[in-house]
């Protein structure tokens, strides 16, 4: 299908709009308590004992869950960097929980969890990287041509060291949990990207049949990493509501979210980058060093997408976790990719600039067909387009290359930056049901869930290109384990996954209504056809599989929530690219740095929603914005938490900070990934974002900046 897919407004819209969208904590059920946790004060060491009695004096207490509570729990973790999702009395972090109290109010829970007085041995801890005691571990990394004899032919070599903090998600909504006990089943509302996960992570962890757990996620206020994998409070709260025979619900306030959910660990980036006589960038050296927990499974594989940005032959990205006493890291949009290609561009840039080159000519000069990890071709690559549309849409030729040279009236220095993105399109098995009724209605039901980005947006595009039926009765049923199997939605794989799957739906809908007919012509929609042979509906089920996928991995998904593969795929490989560009403004006296406007083109393959693609980007933009000029988590170093853990002191980006936003996209289909074409958005849409804004600050100010945020003092 060539034909570009329409400009639909957002099926979610007018719910959202009006307070109607259902979260997770917003289920209301009879007889419901409320629950509390009880975080650590210190951040290592052994909890001897818990002084329970004056919050068992606080009225309407019901009961206090200690580690005792869990003996019986399986003694382990879940998958990618959750947190051992049970009480213990091992404190690896400060804020992790070591009770659950439960009361019939929300003020009675909170007073009783601060009457609780824990008793610990304290252990010395780690806190920071550079925190004695902390340790380097090294992992594994990705080579590609030959360094040594590339680095032996440079010319002009550059060598830089780039840092970013650690940062938290902030969702509006905060993490949650209300679990149901009820007819010996256990039913999970929970705000997750995950529902799978955390109906067999709480399985596990309880020792019950699967069968009788249920996760329903009908929407997410914000995720993107956070909410990825079981809570650290999920299987707590389970077990209160098991004990007590009502529902207890359990929302996290936000400073205890700073300290118990994931992050983005700091990261420190190493880089030697080398170009020839001709000035081709020949070779790469990329050490990326992590910040991690003492068992923390977040892997740092910062080089899958940095080593397929350019064509540069010969890559060797080494890699380590330091390990320290702090909660675990984990996915943050564009986990890898954001902070890898924000050293890696601002390195591009430098050289460029040592080279006396123009920034985007010497970028587009790099191009690349094959993949240098894999050498296999690229399935579709235009990042060279989106660096020219987005060139030709800024004014770019307008732009004076000396640093430094270009000033307002009033004395304000102008940069202008550019940077590209990369990340890959990945993809996972998916299986979707489709019926159709008579009466009007349609129903959809698949793996994904909606946290923002609009994936029923794109399912119901897709339906309803292919289906004559009621806009208005089409039901998305996705992130509810009741429905369909559930996997992970992120990494991009969400449409890539689904959409496909909604088309094949789709096909196979119309064959089976064909068949029905058996021969007879019979006008009108779907449902009118049905009413006709008094049918009243027709579902059919789809299986479906990515390049190179079979049956096998439907086993694994069973087993392990996550199947998913990419971008290397039997004879290609398949990535998303992006292209931004950034004006900023530095005002002469105080040294602020504005960014007034932005041009983004990104190329993800077919786009399935202009509405929600676009909006997409917009967020990558304005995120890219804040993690380049406002947001670090800071540690307090002699206690081992986190001191702005607040809206108020960790600084977001507001509509005060964003300007103008020019998005674009080059929506030309990948004639490999899928039937549809379409490839991942959501991520690689910040990646690159914050290069562009430190190598627009480097053109204003004539200063690199190799560490993130960039903050006044960095320009005095």
């Amino acid at each position: 299908m060539t034909t570009p897919y329409p400009d639909r407004s957002r099926v979610d819209a007018y719910a959202k709009v009006r307070g109607a969208a259902t979260y997770a904590a917003d289920a209301q059920f009879a007889d419901l308590v409320h629950a509390m946790t009880v975080p650590s004060p210190v951040a290592k060491g052994t909890l001897t004992a818990l002084d329970t009695e004056a919050a068992s004096r606080v009225p309407g207490v019901l009961r206090i869950l200690t580690a005792a509570d869990f003996a019986h729990a399986v003694p382990e973790g879940t998958h990618m960097g959750a947190p051992p999702p049970t009480l213990e009395t091992r404190i690896a972090y400060l804020g992790q929980p070591l009770a659950l109290v439960v009361a019939e109010t929300l003020e009675g829970a909170i007073e009783a969890a601060e009457a609780v007085r824990p008793i610990i041995e304290e252990e010395p801890f780690a806190a920071l990287m550079t925190s004695p005691g902390a340790v380097r571990e090294n992992a594994e990394g990705m080579e590609a041509g030959d360094v040594e004899a590339a680095f032996a032919e440079a010319r002009t070599i550059i060598e830089a060291e780039y840092h970013s903090p650690t940062q938290h998600h902030n969702p509006m909504e905060m993490v949650s949990t209300t679990a149901v006990w009820a007819d010996g089943r256990l039913t999970i509302h929970e705000g997750t990207q995950n529902s799978g996960a955390v109906r067999s992570a709480v399985a596990r962890l309880l020792r019950l049949d699967p069968a009788i757990v249920e996760v329903k996620s009908p929407t997410v206020g914000g995720a993107f990493g956070q909410k990825g994998w079981a809570q650290r409070q999920t299987a707590i709260v389970a077990h209160a509501a098991m004990l007590l025979g009502r529902p207890v619900k359990l929302v996290m306030p936000r400073a205890q979210v700073f300290h118990v959910a994931t992050h983005r660990p700091h990261i420190v980036h190493r880089i030697r980058l080398g170009a020839d006589a001709s000035g081709r960038m020949v070779a790469i050296e990329h050490d990326a060093a992590q910040q991690n927990s003492r068992q923390g499974p977040f892997p740092p594989e910062y080089h899958e997408a940095a080593i397929r940005l350019y064509g540069i032959a010969s890559y060797r990205g080494t890699a380590a976790d330091v390990r320290t006493d702090v909660s675990n890291p984990a996915h943050m949009r564009a986990p890898y990719e954001h902070p890898a290609i924000f050293a890696m561009e601002s390195a591009v840039d430098e050289l460029a600039a040592a080279l006396e080159r123009d920034p985007v000519e010497f970028r587009m000069a790099n191009d690349a067909t094959h993949d240098p990890h894999t050498g296999q071709p690229y399935s579709s690559r235009f990042l060279n387009e989106c660096f020219a549309e987005g060139a030709s849409r800024f004014g770019w030729s307008s732009r004076s290359a000396a640093p430094g040279s270009m000033t307002a009236p009033d004395g304000t220095q102008i940069g202008w930056g550019v940077a590209g993105g990369v990340y890959p399109a990945l993809v996972h098995p998916v299986i979707a049901r489709l019926r159709i009724y008579a009466d009007g209605r349609t129903r959809f039901s698949v793996a994904g869930h909606e946290f923002g980005q609009g994936i029923r947006t794109v399912l119901a595009n897709v339906l309803l290109r292919e289906l004559e039926v009621r806009d208005d009765q089409l039901e998305i049923l996705i992130g509810d384990t009741t429905v369909a199997r559930q996997h992970l939605t992120a990494g991009s794989w969400g449409s890539f996954s689904a959409a496909p799957a909604a088309a094949a739906a789709a096909q196979k809908m119309q064959a089976a209504v064909t068949e029905l007919l058996d021969g007879r012509r019979i006008g009108g929609s779907l449902h009118q056809q049905l009413a006709t042979v008094r049918r009243p509906f027709v579902e059919v089920e789809v299986t479906q599989f990515g390049p190179g996928q079979d049956a096998a991995l439907l086993e694994q998904w069973q087993n392990y929530n996550f199947a998913v593969t990419g971008p290397a795929y039997p004879g290609f490989t398949a990535m998303s690219y992006i292209a931004h560009f950034v004006e900023v403004r530095v005002e002469p006296r105080t040294r602020r740095v504005r960014v007034p406007r932005v041009v983004s083109i990104a190329d993800c393959g077919r786009v399935l929603s202009p509405r929600t693609a676009e909006s997409q980007v917009r967020g990558g933009v304005i995120w890219g914005i804040g993690h380049a000029l406002r947001e670090a988590t800071e540690t307090d170093p002699r206690y081992g938490g986190y001191l702005n853990c607040d809206f108020a002191d960790y600084v977001v980006a507001v509509n005060a900070d964003i300007g103008e936003i020019d998005v674009g996209f080059i929506d030309r289909p990948d004639p490999l990934a899928n039937s549809l074409g379409a490839k991942g958005l959501g991520e690689v849409a910040m990646v690159g974002v914050s290069a562009a804004v430190a190598n627009a600050v480097f053109h204003a100010t004539g200063r690199r900046i190799r560490e993130l945020p960039i903050r006044i003092e960095h320009l005095l």
